[in-house]
């Protein structure tokens, strides 16, 4: 840190004589205080101050006079123009208060001023990246999550699902074997051959992934059950989970940055076996998740929501939320979330 001290060269008017501005500069941030005016300090006027320099060699002491500054951030300099200053007007005071923790904070307020901002790097990427991809299903009206191999995969596991009749789809309610946007997708299968195959094997990948999804660590490689094909139990494991040791043994486990990740590939899975419109409140259900996490998501991937009544099958309607894609897509939203305020006592 570099000082300099300024003083008043007025040496006819003794108020002025003694006016003094100290500044310091960083490689990022100016410092000034002064002697005179609301800034100074009263303690000045009340005592003296002194410092004191020891020399070892003699052990003797010199005291010299001083004077206490209250040195504040510069983020402008109204008295001299420079052309920082309309970039420095600019800065938000949430950017202010980030300079001034990158210049004095402590270790803890720089690491997490640093991993807010990478989450603000990460979360514009995600929107960029989840745009791209909804475009990229919506233009090529296929099953975008999976590789033509993994798609083969699935015929022989999604047989139950292609051959399901509506006496199967009750027993399914009545034993809760599968949770709501499975069955409801299962409901509307198409007559088509072709379109009931294709839509069977994406039917039986959601309701894997959404299984998938509430697990939370994975001992075994067959954990996910006998029925699910080789090449999708290495995906899932692959793509999904952290390998991480403990108690002398490897485990896979699904963290919930994992997680979210996951939520993402059912979204728009389920987007594209019902038409690029889900219901909302029923996949957060199923998916456990809070209806405000639901929304921070549905809106990170340009879905246009909008409400519906549905009615219960114990009688009555409630409000359920609807998640529709469709291009162009609306402008990003950013989410800023304000942490809370720590009261210092």
């Amino acid at each position: 840190m570099r000082f300099t001290l300024y003083k008043n060269n007025d040496s006819t008017n003794p108020r002025k004589r003694s006016q003094r501005i100290l500044a310091a500069e960083t490689d990022r941030l100016s410092y000034v205080g002064n002697n005179f005016g609301t800034g100074a300090l009263k303690c000045n006027t009340l005592c003296r101050h002194f410092v004191g320099i020891l020399n070892k060699t003699s052990g003797q002491m010199e005291v010299y006079d001083a004077e206490l500054f209250n040195m504040q951030p510069l983020f402008s300099d109204e008295s001299v123009e420079s052309e920082s200053t309309l970039e420095s007007q600019a800065k938000s005071f949430r950017e202010k208060m980030d300079s001034c923790i990158e210049a004095f904070g402590t270790t803890k307020q720089k690491r997490a001023l640093n991993s807010r901002r990478m989450n603000k790097v990460g979360s514009e990427s995600l929107n960029r990246a989840v745009a791209k991809a909804a475009e990229n299903i919506i233009d090529t009206k296929g099953v975008t999550v999976l590789s033509p191999v993994e798609y083969d995969a699935l015929q022989s596991p999604s047989e139950a699902f292609r051959n399901v009749t509506s006496e199967e789809i009750l027993k399914m309610i009545e034993e809760n074997s599968h949770c709501s946007s499975v069955i409801e997708a299962l409901k509307s299968l198409p007559s088509n051959e072709e379109s009931r195959d294709r839509q069977a094997r994406c039917i039986w990948y959601l309701d894997t992934l959404i299984k998938f999804r509430a697990q939370k660590v994975i001992k075994r490689k067959s954990a996910l059950g006998p029925g699910v094909p080789h090449i999708i139990n290495t995906k899932l494991l692959k793509q999904f989970t952290c390998l991480t040791y403990n108690n002398g043994s490897l485990r896979n486990l699904i963290s919930d940055s994992m997680k979210a990740k996951v939520t993402a590939y059912v979204i728009v899975l389920a987007l594209h076996i019902n038409d690029f419109q889900i219901d909302l409140t029923m996949l957060q259900r199923d998916l456990k998740l809070s209806e405000k996490r639901m929304m921070e998501i549905a809106k990170a991937m340009r879905l246009k929501i909008s409400k519906r009544k549905v009615s219960l099958a114990a009688g009555g309607e409630e409000e359920h939320r609807l998640g529709t894609l469709s291009i162009p897509l609306p402008p990003a939203q950013t989410l800023d979330r304000q942490s809370k305020r720590r009261k210092i006592t």
